[in-house]
């Protein structure tokens, strides 16, 4: 599929090239002194927090990601010297819910500069048909309430967590997928990172500012680009895209709950199908980190087409795109396709 620009690419070229020389070798900051002595030693939990932390760090970190490439995130398993490695940060940016194994082990490495995104915006519960009408923008009322509320807001957001998509009431995790909601959490992690190096703080509030910027177009891009649809109903293996249908007025149809790979139930096929046809969906979605069995079974038992639709856990010479901005569009581009917008 082409990658369909919707963003000029002078935005997408300003991206972190963390071999640049330091610029902060002379940091008086104790955060920045640790390590090798003029990067931030930054530990990222998987690919969202690690974007955000090369795109907002700059030159001044050296950022060391959790989940390699092509893992599957909620089933890490972190080795004894990846558990050292967090210990030894100078600043860790995770998101509670989403693996386990990481929750725990930040839990105990005692990494003054820890940061859980979660509490940087709203989390909502979602179950496998999340639809835009049914919350509105909810998320966008009462961001500035939460945002920063800390352990408060930590406790508040978190509970039932898991991956668990929403269901049997938890919070939903999935917010990086939502360019509003991640532009919110992009905010928070400048903040933070000005406040764990203030040697370097006006750098991370314009890094920032231009990341929030680059994330508003792209929302705008999506408000444009699904605007007109002739169906607002998608159907996918995983349920990872609550915040997206919520923000832009469609309803996600989930397959078989949390487990990407799992086989739908004869009931819930026939479901599916029925759906389908009153909503007039055209395509199961499946994801690049995932088998594609499970949607070609539902897509062939239906009649409907397949279609990849990324959750953006991972980047890999599969996924469409290179980062998370280009990934973004291709899911616009495949949204577009299957809803008939124009």
């Amino acid at each position: 599929m082409n990658v369909r620009r919707l963003i000029p690419t002078t935005a997408v070229a300003g991206a972190v090239v963390l071999g640049l020389t330091a610029l902060s070798a002379c940091s008086t900051s104790d955060a920045a002194d640790g390590g090798n002595g003029d990067k931030l030693k930054v530990t990222a939990s998987f690919y969202p927090m690690q974007f955000l932390a090369e795109k907002i760090g700059g030159e001044h970190v050296a950022v060391t990601s959790l989940t390699k490439p092509g893992v599957e995130p909620h089933d890490l398993e972190l080795t004894p010297r990846q558990i050292g490695s967090i210990s030894e940060s100078d600043y860790v940016l995770y998101l509670k819910g989403i693996q386990p194994a990481v929750d725990d082990a930040i839990k105990q490495s005692g990494v003054k500069n820890t940061v859980d995104a979660a509490t940087l915006t709203t989390l909502e519960n979602h179950g496998s048909e999340v639809s835009g009408h049914d919350h509105g923008h909810e998320g966008e009322e009462h961001a500035d309430e939460h945002g920063h509320e800390g352990e408060e807001a930590h406790e508040e957001h978190s509970e039932g967590d898991g991956h668990n998509h929403g269901e049997e009431g938890g919070a939903d995790p999935h917010i990086w997928l939502d360019p509003v909601k991640y532009a919110e959490v992009a905010k928070g992690v400048g903040k933070s990172l000005e406040k764990a190096d203030p040697d370097h703080a006006a750098d991370y509030k314009k890094n920032t500012d231009a990341l929030v910027a680059e994330l508003g177009e792209l929302n705008t891009a999506y408000e444009t680009g699904l605007k007109n649809p002739a169906t607002k109903t998608f159907i996918t293996t995983h349920s990872a895209f609550g915040y997206l249908a919520e923000r832009y007025g469609l309803t996600q149809q989930g397959i078989a709950g949390i487990d990407p790979e799992a086989e739908p139930s004869p009931a819930r096929i026939q479901e599916i199908h029925t759906i389908a046809e009153k909503e007039k969906a055209t395509t199961v979605f499946f994801e690049t980190l995932a088998s594609d069995k499970t949607a070609k079974t539902l897509a062939k038992d239906t009649g409907l087409k397949t279609g990849v639709l990324d959750p953006l856990e991972g980047i890999t010479e599969k996924s469409q795109g290179a980062d998370y901005i280009e990934v973004m569009e291709s899911n616009l581009a495949a949204l577009q396709k299957a809803l008939g917008a124009k």
